[in-house]
């Protein structure tokens, strides 16, 4: 057993980027270091404050709420001085360069942690490499079961569970459904684009997960290092199934009811998804393990590549 997160400070993420900056452009980027927000939050307060469209932000990556977090954004033709003027509790925002195209989820190459483990009932093991699950924060309520009922053009079960787990969603969706009754895609269309993709890639998420799962079970008696590092389906339209992984992957997705062809949603095709893949390991590197308090409190400090999860790492250590 361990505590993480306690507060803020105990949870500290820093983006590495991987965009050569200039001196001049139509997308201005700033570093963005907030502390106690979601990263779309804090991008919301910010498009508010400067009374801009929301879709001239664009940023690598999501970080953690309840940490302080350091990430780099991209505003579409912002004037500098604009942004000096902004008071934001818990936001600050600094001037690093321009580019001529937005941020975007490839541009992120990895994030650095310093991360204070707390009531630690053992000391934690050291490893190289951890199994790549997403963790259940990717997941939060009904997330995947949406993006299922999206892929089946389920579109009415889709907005009734996103208005269970968000009351600011269901007012949208209803206010909306009260004129124009059943036009569900039309409700669903009142919700930013990046917010229905991550109902789409939780249940992709959820496949991976179950994926890497089941291959683990197949070779329980190895250890990590002599089990090969390949890549896994998160599946999609253009997915291709082929030996063991494929097999594993294709029965997931037929218990569920879904298949590749089903990633095509013409109802909605901003949301298609052709698939991608995710390594089966992430490798930890540069770890360090600094004890504060005897064999209770330790402070851990390493780099994982994009997509990776830290609070993984840290169930994989103290496990």
């Amino acid at each position: 057993m361990y505590q993480i997160k306690q507060k803020p400070e105990d949870f500290v993420v820093e983006e590495l980027l991987g965009v050569d900056l200039k001196e001049s452009g139509d997308y201005i980027i700033f570093e963005l270091k907030k502390r106690n927000y979601t990263t779309e939050r804090a991008i919301q307060q910010i498009c508010d404050s400067l009374r801009i469209p929301r879709k001239y932000v664009g940023y690598a990556g999501s970080k953690d709420k309840v940490a302080i977090t350091t990430q780099f954004i991209s505003i579409f033709r912002v004037k500098k001085e604009n942004i000096g003027r902004l008071k934001l509790k818990d936001i600050e925002l600094k001037f690093k360069g321009c580019s001529d195209k937005p941020i975007s989820l490839g541009d992120l190459k990895g994030n650095k942690f310093k991360i204070i483990v707390r009531s630690t009932s053992k000391p934690p093991s050291r490893t190289d490499f951890i199994p790549n699950y997403f963790d259940e924060q990717r997941f939060s309520k009904n997330n995947a079961e949406i993006g299922k009922a999206i892929l089946k053009k389920d579109f009415k079960r889709a907005a009734d569970l996103i208005s269970e787990a968000s009351k600011d969603d269901a007012k949208i969706l209803g206010d909306y459904l009260k004129k124009k009754s059943n036009d569900y895609v039309g409700a669903l269309r009142l919700l930013p684009k990046k917010i229905l993709m991550l109902y789409i890639h939780a249940f992709q998420s959820s496949v991976f997960n179950e994926t890497v799962n089941e291959h683990l079970k197949l070779n329980k008696n190895k250890k990590i290092k002599e089990i090969k590092n390949i890549k896994i389906p998160l599946p999609g339209f253009g997915t291709e199934f082929s030996g063991e992984i494929g097999e594993i992957q294709r029965k997931i997705l037929d218990r569920e009811g879904v298949s590749p062809r089903d990633f095509i949603i013409r109802s909605l095709p901003e949301l298609s998804s052709e698939g991608n893949e995710r390594s089966l390991f992430a490798e930890i590197k540069n770890l360090k393990i600094n004890e504060i308090k005897k064999e209770k409190e330790y402070l851990l400090e390493f780099e994982l590549p994009k997509g990776s999860y830290a609070t993984m790492v840290v169930k994989y250590l103290f496990s």
